[in-house]
């Protein structure tokens, strides 16, 4: 597979969990948490099944990370990922300024996360963080571990949906600095932008790193190039 074509499929994915994902907090005024939940959820489902053979389904900066530092990815293409990822969140972002009505953008700030009140800086760092170790265990576990089930990007889905039941209405719960940045340009709405960054990228690098070095075994961890 040639790099344009993954770097097309990781900003394609992840401009459709920035459109449907915000897009359902918009729609729902950001007061129906299931829906959005479930939004997110087979949104990432849907294109991880759909473009994961392609560039592998990351379409978050912090899981990006998460791959390079355990040599799956390399340290180009790791940046490659990330610009492309963003990418697709700001355009994402626009889509939404552009086909939202007014009114409903203006209300829910374009579904940019940011903390509930009585939730601190260092509280949403580690509510995001342990949201997206999460996460990221789901990836290692369903699509990268060969003794892993082959389900397509369903359980990554469901991770998804079942992290935005626990914290979205404690920070969003974003998981991806994308998903933030996206919606916080076009809106701009730059609170708290500081958590979606700290909290997904080192809770990625840990889950990567625990499962990498605790539960893959030696001889399935020795194939992977440095």
């Amino acid at each position: 597979m040639t790099d344009y074509q993954k770097l097309a499929a990781e900003a394609v994915g992840t401009f459709a969990l920035v459109f449907v994902g915000a897009g359902s907090i918009i729609a729902s005024a950001g007061t129906n948490l299931v829906a959005i939940a479930l939004a997110h959820g087979i949104a990432i489902a849907v294109m991880v099944s759909t473009l994961g053979h392609v560039s592998g389904g990351l379409f978050n900066p912090a899981l990006t990370i998460g791959l390079w530092v355990t040599r799956r990815l390399s340290a180009m293409d790791t940046g490659l990922y990330v610009a492309a990822q963003l990418a697709g969140g700001i355009v994402g972002g626009i889509a939404l300024v552009l086909l939202f009505p007014e009114q409903a953008r203006d209300l829910t700030d374009l579904g940019t996360p940011v903390l509930s009140d009585g939730v601190g800086f260092v509280q949403g760092v580690g509510i995001e963080l342990i949201l997206t170790a999460f996460l990221m265990l789901a990836v290692f576990g369903t699509a990268i571990d060969s003794r892993g089930p082959r389900v397509g990007g369903l359980f990554i889905g469901l991770v998804l949906t079942m992290d935005i039941a626990a914290g979205g209405a404690l920070t969003g719960a974003a998981m991806n600095p994308a998903r933030a940045l996206g919606p916080a340009l076009a809106s701009g709405t730059f609170d708290d932008q500081l958590v979606y960054w700290i909290g997904p990228i080192l809770g990625a690098v840990g889950a990567a790193l625990l499962y990498e070095y605790v539960f893959i075994s030696e001889e399935e961890r020795a194939t992977v190039a440095p």
